[in-house]
């Protein structure tokens, strides 16, 4: 008998390791985002997002007022497929803050984004995600783009 129990308990034991959770479906998700935007592969991009997705990103304009600019997403996809080949851009994740709610999700990534090498900007993505047909799909995404940032692990961004 105790051995039955104690099969039971590791089959138990191994099964809940083995079973993906929504919150790693969900990341999954942004990360083949993310894949597909370094490689420049709009067809990947386009399988982790919502045909009405919205994106929009908070920065300082020219004149040091911080605004809230709205994107067209297939402009978005245009500027990433053109970039030149010879021409390098990275965004490092700094972390994932995921929070799932049935068919709803909410991640947080900070960020650094690096240009031919050279730091460019930071900040952080807020994706809101739906899942539709067992899919989780990205309904919106908005940004804040920062020239200097000193990120810290309670989740927030300091100038």
């Amino acid at each position: 008998m105790k051995i039955l129990n104690f099969c039971i308990i590791i089959f138990i034991h191994t099964l809940s390791f083995s079973q993906t959770t929504e919150q790693d479906k969900v990341k999954a998700t942004i990360q083949q985002f993310f894949e597909g935007f370094h490689k420049q592969d709009s067809i990947m991009i386009l399988q982790t997002v919502h045909k009405d997705i919205k994106m929009q990103s908070i920065a300082k304009n020219r004149e040091g007022v911080t605004v809230l600019n709205t994107s067209d997403f297939s402009s978005f996809l245009k500027s990433i497929v053109s970039i030149p080949k010879e021409k390098t851009f990275r965004e490092t994740i700094l972390e994932y803050s995921i929070q799932v709610d049935g068919h709803m999700a909410h991640i947080w990534t900070p960020y650094n984004f690096y240009f031919d090498g050279n730091f460019s900007h930071c900040g952080v993505n807020s994706f809101q995600l739906f899942k539709e047909k067992g899919q989780w799909k990205i309904i919106y995404l908005i940004d804040t783009r920062r020239k200097k940032c000193n990120y810290d692990k309670f989740n927030h961004l300091k100038d």
